[in-house]
């Protein structure tokens, strides 16, 4: 039995922040005479003063009975999760109901070895990680006639806390639920996980839980780099990058997850006719905390953008630090790191390309042909990325956000970009010559369309489809000429 001083009513602005949905499913497990709760993020929404969203939610209820009480779910797991489909607007989402479990045994650091269901709500929030992930809010039950399940009045809610989440959350603090040597020890991704929501809210890691962290470091090598990975990048992609990764560095983790990135500490770059203040490591933290993107991927490429950096690093008789070619080798140790971290071949291809040529010209003097070379080799889709990164290196190597060079590289871009880049942005096509020359399929079209391309990529034909027409006529005369002189 909870102790009532567990319990607080919610009141009329916090519970306007429930979803319908959830309402709708609070009514139905009620009226059965079940517990149901909800849990996680849902709560710490309501926490913060918005509207609850990613809504999971707990039972007493066995998975048998939730599906008996909802046609559409499905069985989504083998610890006793169901998935209700619900519609809240035109948007459709899925809830999760788990029934209430307790957990044994974590011989790999990963997953339980035993999981058997719960008995009661305590025993299942004792589980959870964090203070304020243990926090729930559901009907507010009473028990009218003795021997009889408990009722709802279908308008009261009550939130739950065991272990002072709420105070927690208050205090912008990540503290684990007991002993968090123990919460670590039994499954090692909580150690990440640990830093990854102090990153996305803003908060503070107490004490006692850092130094855990700091104990138990070494645990996370027995994660699979997936796991890794999707949390990496939710800090990365977090509110408050730069201080997640500041946590990851002083808990041990870095060490452990990125050493790539933590050998570029105490590299010096300071030196005469150079403008960087910091050393590697930290204009390299400094760039990702600094580039204009949000995108996890990005920031990623911006922290391992000078990597090759210690490889490369020559001091000159001047005095004079130089790293040259370390964009290479920076290329080569992201592709590496890209592949132990899992990620897809897209997802690798942008990396390398945003650290391979992340050193780009900005030159007041470059050629159209110039910029089409540097677009070609970036990608069109990558264009806005890179800029985004260049950004972040600038502020991050104590420079101005930007300068009238790369302004007018920027216009360039633009203005090369409405330009024909291959024979494919032609305004004509190889059915449209055949038709118009009267020609059959073969190597005189393609032929055709490589002088076009030519002519225009030059500036010395418009790429119009009448004036384009007019010249194949042109070009295929030529060719049919030097053919004859050729037989002579």
């Amino acid at each position: 039995m909870i102790n009532s001083n567990k319990k607080i009513l919610l009141s009329e602005e916090k519970k306007k922040l429930i979803p319908k949905p959830v309402w709708k499913i609070f009514k139905t497990f009620a009226s059965k005479g079940y517990e149901i709760y909800l849990v996680g993020g849902g709560v710490r929404t309501v926490l913060g003063g918005d509207k609850s969203h990613d809504c999971d939610l707990t039972t007493n209820a066995s998975p048998e009975v939730i599906q008996g009480l909802f046609d559409d779910s499905f069985y989504d797991n083998q610890f006793g999760t169901v998935g209700i489909p619900v519609r809240s607007g035109k948007k459709e989402e899925v809830y999760e109901i788990t029934t209430y479990r307790t957990e044994e045994g974590y011989a790999d650091r990963r997953h339980p070895d035993r999981v058997r269901w719960g008995e009661s709500l305590e025993e299942d929030l004792k589980r959870r990680e964090l203070t304020f992930n243990a926090i729930v809010i559901g009907p507010a039950l009473t028990k009218k006639t003795p021997g009889k399940p408990s009722e709802w009045d279908g308008k009261s809610l009550e939130m739950i806390d065991l272990f002072g989440g709420q105070k927690d959350f208050k205090d912008k603090l990540v503290r684990t639920v007991g002993d968090p040597n123990q919460r670590f020890a039994e499954d090692a991704l909580r150690m990440i996980r640990a830093i990854r929501f102090a990153a996305q809210l803003g908060f503070i890691i107490e004490g006692q839980t850092l130094a855990a962290i700091q104990n138990n470091a070494a645990l996370i090598q027995q994660i699979s780099a997936e796991r890794i990975r999707d949390e990496l990048f939710k800090i990365l992609g977090s509110n408050y990058p730069y201080e997640g990764y500041v946590f990851l560095r002083n808990s041990g983790l870095a060490q452990k997850i990125l050493p790539e990135v933590e050998n570029c500490f105490d590299v010096q770059q300071k030196s005469p006719g150079r403008h960087h203040i910091h050393d590697v490591g930290v204009h390299s933290l400094l760039s990702m905390k600094l580039v204009p993107s949000k995108d996890p991927l990005v920031r990623l490429a911006t922290l391992l953008h000078d990597v090759g950096k210690p490889a490369t690093r020559q001091v000159e008789e001047s005095g004079l630090v130089t790293f040259h070619n370390h964009e290479i080798i920076s290329t080569s140790i992201a592709y590496n790191v890209g592949k132990r971290l899992r990620l897809s071949k897209k997802q690798l291809k942008k990396l390398t390309t945003l650290v391979r040529w992340h050193q780009f010209t900005v030159n007041e003097r470059q050629s159209d042909k110039a910029i089409r070379r540097f677009i070609r080799r970036v990608g069109k889709e990558n264009l806005e990325a890179m800029l985004a990164l260049r950004v972040g290196d600038r502020l991050g190597g104590g420079a101005r956000e930007t300068s009238w060079r790369l302004e007018r590289f920027k216009k360039r871009l633009t203005e090369v970009q409405k330009q024909p880049f291959t024979v494919k942005d032609l305004k004509i096509n190889g059915h449209e010559i055949m038709e118009f020359l009267k020609i059959n399929p073969g190597p005189l079209v393609g032929k055709i369309l490589a002088g076009l391309f030519t002519e225009v990529e030059k500036g010395k034909l418009e790429n119009q489809r009448e004036a384009l027409l007019k010249k194949a006529k042109e070009i295929n005369s030529s060719i049919f000429n030097q053919e004859e002189e050729r037989k002579k």
